[in-house]
């Protein structure tokens, strides 16, 4: 990916695009891999960085949802469990089958989840990852020592999905980029362009880096932004009315001592009526989530110190050792965008976890609520919409199969996130041992895949590699903020900035990961 030869072929664009979508997340991102992937002309333009909102802030499941089966909602599960398996088939690199445990202390509780997870398997069909079953107290505590052993009966183990969800953007990105298509980060849509009869034929967009306007049109316009979407619906019609409630999903990062297990743990029903996961991933464990409402959304939400000590307090029962808030390596808060009714605004349970695609009297094509699993069908169902309106021609969606990786991958290799940039960066680290060493102590990252990243996947701030990129930022703040200033000049060398960008970076960044402490 090279942002000047992709704003150049923008330029170059003389014939309307078929399709202009807005917004660089999951919804947006997929949408684009179906459109290009069935031959449409697409441009996507993202305000921030490639899932640098809610999309690299998930609890890092590929999942059916346990908790909507619970409540019922058999299609939403069925929908979620195959594209669960289609995920995982399609992506291998950045996707694993994880092993979770609950953790049962009743025979109500065997039979009861027992039950549920076979419901589970059954509804997953033939793309099953295992089959779920019951474990005694012995092999429960084998699995995860550092689970509370008092009144403990057993568990019941079932298997789901984990994946990096930011390295799986990039991954979008790039297949829609091998396919034709345009894709640029820091990108502001300024306004929607109207003909005589007010139809939308366009976007006014700017780059934020260069200042310059673009007037950009397209047969078909996407609102694929997020908790962000009713932005865009007021620029379509300043009389609309909400159409999101944002739900606030936190969670904290603990060293893996806690867990000490490769099996991850779900406590079933909390006292706000979600389930909290813990999970090991990149060698640290991941903990939550919560479900606030909020009023507003913001580009760096925050987490409140109730959704921390909810967090602490909860999982700290199961736990022979007690995290503290000293314990945590870091904090991240993402908000959900979830579909409601248009003016009548419900709590965040009373919300639909499926997404809701709308068309607007102008033309106007939007997509709200979704979440990470269904990416793919949510790209799928949006084209067709619009194939349905009679904005495009119809063309057959290929992405059921449609693999996101390109070369035989080492999976044992912990560079295989970077596909057929594994080999890259190894060719590197041949050349030049001290490309090979880790920049942090505590943390995995080289500087041959920083070099290999700037050249590669479009960072424009050091931000975009140390939260996006890598996920340093996510698996401990105190290290990513200690390996900044080098990162900071490695980038700085590659992309051709001097000592003022560095500096500046730098202290952004520094004022960033006061959110994440």
């Amino acid at each position: 990916m090279n942002r000047e030869s992709l704003i150049l072929k923008l330029t170059q664009q003389v014939e309307p695009w078929d399709i202009i979508v807005i917004g660089g997340g999951a919804t947006g991102l997929g949408i684009a891999v179906d459109a290009v992937s069935r031959g449409y002309k697409t441009l996507l333009l993202d305000q921030a960085d490639f899932a640098g909102g809610t999309s690299s802030r998930s609890t890092k499941l590929v999942h059916g949802g346990v908790r909507y089966l619970a409540q019922g909602d058999i299609y939403l599960v069925i929908e979620a469990l195959y594209e669960r398996g289609r995920m995982l088939r399609n992506a291998p690199h950045l996707t694993s089958n994880q092993e979770f445990i609950i953790p049962v202390y009743t025979r109500w509780d065997i039979f009861f989840y027992s039950v549920g997870l076979f419901c589970y398997d059954v509804l997953s069909g033939y793309l099953s990852l295992g089959k779920s079953r019951y474990i005694n107290r012995k092999r429960t505590l084998e699995r995860i020592p550092q689970l509370q052993p008092d009144g403990l009966r057993g568990g019941v183990v079932y298997h789901d999905g984990q994946f990096d969800d930011s390295r799986m953007a990039i991954s979008l990105a790039h297949a829609c980029l091998e396919r034709g298509g345009v894709l640029l980060n820091y990108f502001r849509i300024n306004g929607l362009k109207k003909n005589d009869q007010g139809k939308v034929t366009g976007v006014i967009a700017s780059d934020l880096e260069s200042g310059r306007e673009y007037d950009l049109n397209a047969k078909v316009v996407i609102n694929a932004t997020g908790v962000f979407a009713d932005q865009i619906h007021m620029m379509d019609d300043p009389g609309s009315k909400p159409t999101l409630r944002p739900s606030q999903g936190v969670h904290i990062v603990l060293d893996s001592s806690f867990l000490q297990s490769e099996s991850a743990f779900i406590i079933p029903k909390t006292d706000d009526g979600r389930v909290l996961f813990a999970i090991p991933w990149y060698g640290k464990v991941v903990v939550g989530t919560t479900d606030t409402p909020m009023d507003t959304s913001e580009v760096e939400p925050k987490a409140l110190e109730s959704e921390i000590n909810f967090i602490l307090n909860t999982v700290g029962n199961y736990l022979v050792k007690r995290p503290k808030r000293e314990d945590i390596l870091s904090i991240f808060a993402g908000l959900r965008p979830l579909a409601a009714n248009p003016g009548k605004l419900s709590s965040t349970k009373e919300v639909s976890r499926r997404h809701k695609i709308t068309l607007s009297p102008s033309g106007l094509l939007s997509i709200v609520g979704g979440k990470w699993t269904t990416y793919r069908l949510m790209g799928k169902e949006t084209i067709n919409r619009a194939i349905k309106a009679g904005m495009i021609e119809k063309r057959k969606c290929i992405t059921r199969a449609l693999l996101l990786y390109t070369v035989p991958i080492e999976f044992s290799n912990r560079l295989k996130i970077y596909d057929h940039g594994a080999s890259e960066i190894g060719k590197m680290i041949e050349l030049d041992r001290e490309l090979g060493k880790p920049i942090h102590p505590t943390l995995p990252y080289t500087k041959a895949e920083i070099i290999w990243i700037c050249r590669n996947e479009m960072p424009r701030t050091l931000a975009d590699m140390l939260a996006r990129r890598t996920r340093a930022l996510f698996l401990d703040v105190r290290a990513s903020a200690e390996m900044a200033p080098e990162v900071a000049s490695l980038m700085a060398f590659e992309m051709g900035y001097g000592t003022k960008w560095q500096e500046q970076e730098i202290e952004k960044y520094n004022q960033l990961i006061l959110n994440y402490l």
